[in-house]
């Protein structure tokens, strides 16, 4: 090759960031710093060709179908009336708790999220729907802002998760399936935490609790609400068993969240004029970023930089536990500037044979590397979900990073959990025969 692996890598890395500084898109950046990386080792007519060639072949794959079929369903249920109705059915289940419109934002977001698979289309849909009521029960605005932002990526973890398909695919071939339903307990550890530490400072601040239900309204709710819960179980039922595959499945949830919208008479043609004005935009953006970081991946594997850092890090220590915290730190970094898509189709292929020579389940990885990315979402300086959860309560970010501190405290927790025991990730598949 001629050309230093340490120098190639410091020049891909190195330029990304300065093209990051210098305001361009990010998978703008991650082209041409893969260009640049390219150009050390071939010559530029063989660099045009290569990269041409890596971004067309990035997208031919059947399973990227699932992509933007997810996010139309998504988009489907964002405004097709679905999120009152799992409101309500939160309501059933932590009604009862101290704070209970707060526990009630964390169980709707898990919710919809997973429905959805968005956490900023939770955040949004069931925030922007509890806040309201929050605010006129007293509740602190800085204790509802913060509940909402970090309760809402758990449906990143559980799925159905357009970060986890992007991740089985930049792997190598990960079982979509599998780690579908790893991401539930997860999501679920996550989601718990949240919701100790609410029900704690609402006993503090002694508020309200949800007066006891009437029967036939616990009836009637659930009863609303199991249409949009049997999504859950007809998809990802579906994958598991192996009836249809996640491509198949995501086709089925559009067909499905549509005629359920179109039930409920939440659907006209300005909003369907929406809803597919917004699928095609994050489509193009996400498919686009899969072109770029296919030329990203080419050029780690031709220049063997992933080797490279495997042996650096080895280095450093031969101890499992350590390599795996000095990774989480890693990526709790990257988490914190660069959004989820991105950071896995740039880090997979860097960290994964690394955790992989040390005996770690690439199905346990991404979950690891998700929950980590799913930190980040509620980080400055780019956390989509700081920012939105900070204007539904008409909030500066400021005013809440005190109270907000503790429950990012939790989700560590919950993270070191994930890492060091690997059943909370693998148990579910290992019962499903996924792996």
């Amino acid at each position: 090759m001629g050309v230093n692996i340490g120098i190639v890598a410091i020049a891909l890395f190195a330029s990304f960031f300065v093209f990051l500084i210098l305001g361009l898109q990010v998978s703008v950046g991650i082209g041409l710093a893969s260009f640049i990386a390219i150009l050390l080792s071939l010559p530029l007519d063989m660099t045009i060709i290569a990269s041409a060639q890596k971004m067309i072949t990035g997208l031919d794959n059947f399973a990227l179908l699932a992509i933007p079929f997810f996010i139309l369903s998504g988009n489907i249920m964002n405004n097709g009336g679905i999120a009152i109705k799992l409101v309500n059915f939160a309501k059933l289940i932590g009604g009862r708790l101290p704070g209970s419109l707060a526990q009630v934002n964390i169980l709707g977001n898990m919710l919809f999220g997973a429905i959805s698979g968005s956490a900023v289309a939770a955040e949004a849909a069931i925030g922007g729907t509890i806040y309201p009521l929050q605010k006129k029960e007293g509740y602190d605005p800085k204790y509802c802002a913060a509940v909402n932002i970090t309760s809402c990526p758990t449906g990143l973890l559980i799925p159905p998760s357009n970060v986890l398909i992007v991740f089985a695919l930049v792997s190598g071939g990960t079982s979509i399936g599998a780690l579908f339903i790893a991401g539930y307990l997860p999501g679920i550890v996550m989601g718990l935490g949240i919701m100790i530490l609410a029900y704690i400072f609402a006993k503090k601040n002694n508020y309200p609790v949800e007066p006891k239900p009437e029967m036939s309204l616990v009836i009637k709710t659930t009863l609303d609400a199991l249409p949009s819960l049997l999504l859950i179980i007809v998809v990802i039922g579906g994958i598991i068993k192996g009836v249809f595959t996640a491509t198949e499945g995501s086709g089925i949830a559009v067909i499905y969240t549509l005629v359920l919208s179109l039930i409920y008479k939440n659907l006209n043609a300005k909003v369907i004029k929406k809803i597919l004005d917004e699928t095609i935009k994050m489509t193009g953006i996400i498919m686009f970023l899969m072109a770029a970081s296919s030329i990203m991946s080419w050029a780690l594997a031709y220049s063997q930089i992933p080797q490279y850092i495997t042996n650096l890090l080895l280095g450093i220590s031969d101890n499992k536990y350590v390599i795996l915290l000095i990774i989480n730190m890693l990526l709790l970094v990257v988490g914190t500037f660069m959004d989820m898509t991105p950071a896995v189709l740039i880090f997979t292929p860097i960290f994964l044979p690394v955790v992989t020579s040390l005996g770690m389940h690439p199905v346990h990885f991404g979950i690891l590397m998700v929950y980590n990315l799913c930190i980040g979402l509620c980080t400055p300086p780019v956390g989509n979900a700081l920012f939105l959860g900070c204007t539904i309560a008409d909030l500066k970010i400021e005013e809440i990073i005190k109270t907000i501190l503790p429950y990012f405290i939790v989700m560590l927790i919950g993270l070191l959990l994930v890492t060091y025991i690997p059943a909370i990730s693998l148990f579910l598949p290992k019962v499903f025969g996924l792996i």
